[in-house]
């Protein structure tokens, strides 16, 4: 009696036990892979399964988007420039039989491919091209993903370069060269704004020789804008060429008076002078 009862509990055992492992629960974000006897039984959606245990072997996997890294590689471009390159790939899993039947590990194969993709593609490019193209090389990197993935059942969803790592001497390199893009464009800037202000200037001039009164007003505005600080010197504007003008008259009129107080004024004739009048009347003889 006692052995039957122990035989009961084990059986009891194994039977909790078989069940345990007979139920299966598949996550709704994934697929179940249902082999028997190591045959390909077909797929289990999401839910409870049940299956028989030791008979029966369930993969599950998972359909949602992987971000995979991929690790930083040091690759040489076209124009010969070494550079580190790193990216970020996004995939999922959308033939879940694929990807367990036709690959032992898919995102191990997956991370392989995408960095010998990345090596073979940036390499193909310059280093300008590198930095400004980024998006035509993330999409030839996908491209070339979806056409080894597809048959492992992985859709490749986006690829994006990370991170460009470049030489000390071509971060200095390109430094001087955005340096003088900078100058060169600040020097065609200047010499426009040199350009237009002689033009204006022309034209204020032709302005102010057409209106005379210009001149005196803008002369006016100048003394209001000096009076604004409070200053204690005043400083009177004037046209420079009339100024010389009035100067070279002044200069003119004070050495016509000097040469007139030079000149002598014209003599008298003396009258006790004998030789002005003739013998017969010479002062003091009888006639």
């Amino acid at each position: 009696m006692q052995a039957l009862i122990v035989l009961a509990i084990v059986i009891g055992v194994l039977a909790l036990l078989g069940l345990a492992l007979s139920v299966k629960v598949v996550k709704q974000y994934e697929k179940g892979v249902l082999f028997r006897f190591g045959r390909l039984v077909g797929i289990r959606d999401a839910g409870l399964r049940f299956i028989i245990p030791v008979v029966d072997v369930l993969h599950r996997v998972s359909l949602r988007v992987v971000t995979m890294p991929i690790q930083s590689q040091g690759i040489i471009t076209r124009d010969n420039v070494s550079v580190d390159v790193s990216a970020v790939a996004y995939f999922r899993v959308v033939d879940a039989v694929k990807s367990v039947v036709a690959v032992e590990n898919v995102h191990a194969a997956i991370n392989q491919i995408a960095q010998t993709t990345l090596r073979k593609v940036v390499g193909q490019h310059t280093l300008d091209e590198t930095l400004s193209e980024t998006d035509r090389i993330n999409l030839d990197i996908r491209e070339i993903l979806d056409v080894t993935t597809v048959e492992w059942g992985v859709q490749v969803t986006l690829v994006e370069l990370k991170d460009i790592q470049l030489p000390d001497t071509m971060k200095r390199a390109m430094a001087r060269q955005a340096e003088a893009e900078r100058e060169k464009r600040a020097k065609i800037i200047n010499a426009e704004g040199e350009s237009l202000a002689a033009a204006a200037l022309g034209d204020a001039s032709d302005t102010m020789m057409a209106h005379p009164l210009a001149l005196q007003l803008r002369n006016l505005q100048s003394l209001v804008e000096i009076g604004v600080d409070k200053n204690t010197t005043v400083v009177f504007p004037a046209p420079l060429m009339s100024t010389i003008g009035e100067l070279g008259s002044f200069l003119a009129r004070e050495t016509a008076a000097a040469a007139s107080a030079k000149t002598p004024p014209p003599s008298v004739p003396d009258r006790t002078d004998k030789t002005l009048w003739p013998a017969t009347e010479a002062p003091g003889t009888a006639a």
